[in-house]
């Protein structure tokens, strides 16, 4: 982009601006962006809902898994559309855990009514858990339906028939 200046400006001596440094910065590999934007997600889920014995790394392959130690503005290689039916099956574990674990938590702030779901998740007003593990199918080649379907059953399994039928 070019940067228009007035002539009293061009004068000035000081540090650089904030505009010109960041002018000079290469750019990012967005897709790269994306891949570390998913473990994050699939960490704050691991923590959040307390989920045992999930392993983040396994949920990659050895490509995935390399690129996590690169520059965000380096070129690399992601993983293609061809994945190991080993990491796919480990990924649907991981999302249905996910599922599963929200609703048990939403089950068990409901039975014990003076905790509120605000009040269990303070900084998650309006999370929906279930709905952000369909959307991190979409990242992990996951059937987002399969999700859904399971949600569903859990929400039937713990007797919130209302929320199933929606």
């Amino acid at each position: 982009p070019v940067l228009d200046t007035e002539d009293a400006w061009v004068s000035v001596e000081g540090p650089v601006s904030i505009v010109e440094l960041a002018l000079e910065q290469k750019r990012i590999h967005y897709p790269l962006v994306e891949h570390q934007f998913v473990l994050c997600t699939i960490l704050y889920a691991t923590m959040r809902l307390s989920l045992k014995g999930v392993k983040p790394l396994s949920l990659f392959d050895s490509k995935g898994k390399n690129a996590f130690f690169k520059d965000l503005t380096s070129i690399q290689l992601l993983p293609s559309g061809d994945m190991d039916p080993n990491v796919l099956s480990i990924r649907q574990q991981f999302l249905l855990k996910v599922v599963s674990a929200a609703v048990q938590t939403l089950c068990s702030s409901q039975k014990d009514r003076e905790v509120s779901e605000e009040e269990y998740f303070p900084f998650e007003k309006g999370k929906n858990w279930p709905t952000l593990a369909a959307d991190l199918a979409q990242y992990l080649q996951i059937s987002e339906d399969l999700v859904r379907r399971h949600y569903v059953c859990e929400l039937y399994s713990y007797g919130m028939d209302h929320l199933g039928e929606e």
